[in-house]
């Protein structure tokens, strides 16, 4: 009996023991590791994903598309988990475009079936609700307007979403949206499936930038200057398009020929100074007025275009020619009008360099403009005391210092905006994901260039230069009065000014009474013709005739309507034929053109044929024929009233039925 009760007690203590053990162990599996077990659990069972957010667009000022972030999709399919393999096989094949037969060939034959596409959010819309069809989406940048402004927009970088160049980079904080996360559950096998209730963070897209290009005049801009590279054989070309008074650039061309090929994804409107030659003489001309160193009657004497003047105590001259021969003596406003180079070199000298250095640093150039993108040079004007004495007879013809494109427009644009200098801009307006508005752009004063008086005054030496006798004579237009100023320069490639080479240039202000653009076009060495009124002046005109033809270009026609000579409402257009039926009046746009004042007068010529073509082209041709337009529809030009072939009276109305 007692050794029974030793067994039962030795079997109680073990026992005992045992338990404690366990409760020992247990305490310490799960108050001293349980946090260590806990977390080798949750890897083993959940696995975390960072949900990518949508990059926000890049628009025009009219919500034009340039550059959007689209989610596509790779589809995998688990067939024993269909439903309804037969039936779903059908949905599938259809949405995806794959041949029925191929896909029920895989759901039969295979565990998992991949379907790497990548397929639209449309394409996959119906598949969402079948059960075993699993959707991994991505998103991928793309342009739909094309190449269109591509410099200013820029890229991304190959292996990442962030930006690499242009606007992508520049505000690339305010297009990357906010990350968000999901947890995905995984079974024993290691397979992940999606928990809806396991979604931690919503991802936040980036907000949308509308910038303030202008998509139909920088698609004008770079039409014409693909034309102007052909025409003159140059080795390059930019262009410039501004309002002046805000300081939003409405478009932004450049082309450069690099081996023989052209380079269309620059930006040297930003980064490429040149010496812009006699467009920059009328801001020696503001520093004269703006002093008031000279009077309406002032003249100096031109013998012959041609000056030579002591530029050293040593005797050593340098002798200034004119392009444009004069004789006798003229004033500044006919000096700017002729381009005379002698006589900006006399009128020069009544500044002393630290004024006329003043003058053009007041119209921004030596430093950056502001405008936001990633990369911009400041331009070159040296100090007054690094001058010598020919510099200021030099710097007033447009040598011995350089400026961009961009630099050169918005001084142009100060003149036309009473004086005011103003930062450029590139962004019009930002908004978040529901449309709401971050940002809107206000008009940014960098300084009082010169005084509404003088800008007015120098407005009025540019329209002299349009006139008979000027530089830009046959640039003018025919009902709106157009103001500009030539320009051409003697390249200067390092080791001195090469024969032969030249920048030719023009700087417009258009319409000149009310002005609602500022155009630069600059055009590298060209070929032949090198003379800015030859070249660079004509293409202006072309591209204003475009842009007056455009539907929905930035020109206020109501404004131009006031301001044009005998401007007025246009007569209603006539009736369309019986077989059409009209659109409403919210559809229907009058177009006054302005009228070719080259070639002889006709009374009477034939419609021509603009089937098939853009309104804005229909437009122009019709123009150019001396018809004034009536447009009805917004698409490819149907036909027209008169019909193509037709004889119609010379400013009759043509009018344009469209789709």
């Amino acid at each position: 009996m007692a050794r029974a009760t030793a067994r039962i007690t030795l079997i109680e203590v073990v026992l005992g023991l045992g338990l404690v053990a366990v409760v020992l162990r247990a305490g310490q599996l799960q108050l001293v590791e349980g946090g260590r077990w806990r977390a080798e659990a949750q890897r083993a069972r959940q696995e975390r994903r960072v949900l990518e957010a949508r990059r926000g667009g890049i628009f025009d000022r009219n919500g034009v598309q340039l550059a959007v972030t689209q989610e596509y999709f790779h589809v995998g399919i688990a067939p024993n988990e269909l439903r309804e393999p037969a039936a779903d096989a059908r949905v599938i094949a259809r949405a995806l475009g794959i041949p029925l037969r191929s896909v029920q060939r895989d759901l039969a034959t295979r565990k998992w079936v991949p379907y790497r596409g990548p397929f639209s959010g449309l394409q996959v819309q119906g598949l969402r609700e079948l059960r075993g069809v699993h959707l991994d989406g991505e998103f991928a940048r793309h342009s739909p307007a094309g190449n269109l402004a591509r410099a200013v927009i820029g890229v991304l970088m190959p292996d990442s979403a962030r930006g690499a160049s242009g606007i992508e980079m520049a505000l690339d904080s305010i297009l990357t949206g906010t990350p968000g996360e999901a947890v995905l559950l995984k079974d024993r096998a290691g397979r992940r499936y999606d928990s809806p209730s396991r979604l931690q963070r919503e991802p936040v897209p980036g907000h949308d930038v509308y910038l303030t290009l202008d998509a139909e005049l920088q698609e004008i801009a770079e039409r014409a200057l693909d034309e102007a590279m052909s025409r003159f054989e140059a080795d390059g070309g930019d262009i410039v398009i501004m309002e002046p008074h805000t300081g939003e650039l409405l478009a932004l061309a450049s082309r450069k020929l690099v081996d023989g090929s052209v380079v269309a994804n620059r930006a040297s409107f930003f980064t490429d100074p040149f010496e812009p030659g006699s467009t920059a003489k009328l801001f020696t001309a503001g520093g004269l007025l703006a002093r008031r160193r000279v009077v309406p009657t002032d003249a100096v004497r031109v013998d012959n275009g041609q000056l030579v003047m002591q530029v050293s105590s040593r005797g050593v001259t340098r002798t200034i020619t004119d392009a444009h021969k004069t004789n006798g003596n003229i004033t500044l406003a006919e000096a700017i009008k002729v381009s005379s180079n002698v006589a900006m070199a006399l009128f020069s000298q009544r500044l002393s360099a630290p004024e006329q250095f003043e003058a053009l640093r007041d119209f921004g150039f030596g430093s950056p403009t502001g405008v936001e993108y990633p990369s911009e040079a400041r331009g070159q004007l040296r100090m007054p005391d690094r001058w010598d004495g020919y510099s200021k007879a030099s710097i007033a013809m447009g040598y011995e210092f350089q400026v961009t494109p961009v630099q050169l427009a918005a001084a142009y644009a100060a003149i036309a905006n009473e004086g005011i200098l103003l930062t450029p801009t590139l962004v019009r307006e930002v908004r978040d994901v529901s449309g709401q508005l971050v940002y809107s752009h206000q008009p940014e004063p960098v300084r009082r260039a010169v005084s509404p008086e003088v800008a007015r005054t120098l407005r009025g030496y540019l329209r002299s230069v349009l006139e008979e006798g000027g530089t830009a004579e046959g640039a003018q237009l025919a009902n709106y009065s157009l103001a500009g100023k030539t320009g051409t320069a003697q390249k200067n490639e390092g080791r001195g000014y090469v024969s032969g080479r030249y920048t030719a240039s023009f700087a417009a202000i258009f319409p000149a009474d009310d002005p609602q653009l500022v155009v630069v076009v600059k055009i590298d060495d060209p070929k032949g013709a090198h003379y800015g009124g030859q070249t660079a002046a004509p293409l202006t005109r072309s591209m204003l005739e475009e842009a007056l033809a455009a539907r929905q270009s930035a020109i206020d026609r109501m404004r131009l309507v006031e301001t044009a000579p005998g401007a007025g409402v246009l007569p209603a257009a006539s009736a369309p034929e019986a077989d059409v039926q009209p659109e409403p009046p919210e559809q229907r746009a009058i177009v006054l053109l302005p009228v070719s004042a080259s070639g002889p007068r006709r009374d009477r010529t034939l419609v021509p044929t603009v089937a098939g073509g853009s309104l804005r082209r229909a437009a122009y041709a019709l123009h150019r024929r001396g018809f004034r337009v009536a447009i009805h529809g917004d698409g490819s030009v149907l036909r027209t009233t008169p019909a193509a072939g037709d004889s119609a009276a010379v400013g009759s109305l043509v009018t344009v039925w469209a789709e």
